[in-house]
């Protein structure tokens, strides 16, 4: 058997550490989400690489030095595309816990669908590990997560606008990662 270094996975997490590290809670829950999806990938049988280096990236559109248009999916995707970074990374960033909904109402969907959307395991445990680790890296569920992300955004936010399709996905991921980890 040969092993792979991971090779994406490292590069990802000094690039996070480097935007992300002086953000507090974003910090905490982005390393918890990497560890997270650490776990996940063998549990699940995915490339561990491109699923952990995807966990580093996901938030570092919230980064001042990457915010173009102010939707984070999509301003981390757009900064890593220009820096070379393999797509099966790039898409996952942008399109991670349902952000096409989300972009469909900002009016961004067409910007986000430069970046394809690629329903799969490997794009359900970077979901899953986003759902599933609270604001300042603590384990959560699925659920509570969901009930903390719209308190903490607020009724009139977008994911607050767009939750009758958002929500049902997110628990449609969690089940089907839930799923597979009980039948491995």
């Amino acid at each position: 058997m040969t092993v792979r270094t991971p090779v994406l996975a490292a590069s990802a997490r000094e690039i996070a550490e480097a935007l992300l590290a002086t953000m507090g809670d974003r910090w905490r829950h982005t390393r918890g989400v990497a560890e997270r999806a650490a776990e996940l990938a063998p549990a699940l049988d995915l490339d561990a690489d491109v699923l952990v280096a995807a966990a580093w990236l996901h938030d570092i559109g919230y980064a001042r030095e990457t915010v173009v248009t102010g939707f984070h999916p999509l301003d981390g995707a757009n900064h890593l595309a220009a820096r070379g970074w393999p797509l099966s990374v790039t898409a996952r960033v942008a399109h991670h816990s349902g952000a096409r909904f989300v972009a469909a109402a900002r009016g961004l969907g067409e910007r986000l669908a430069a970046y394809p959307y690629e329903e799969g395991m490997l794009s359900d445990a970077l979901t899953y590990a986003d759902q599933t680790v609270g604001p300042r890296g603590e384990r959560v569920t699925p659920a509570r997560r969901h009930e903390e992300m719209l308190c903490r955004h607020g009724p009139e936010s977008w994911n607050a606008k767009v939750d009758h399709l958002r929500g049902p996905y997110l628990i449609r991921v969690a089940d089907r990662v839930e799923r597979r980890m009980r039948a491995h």
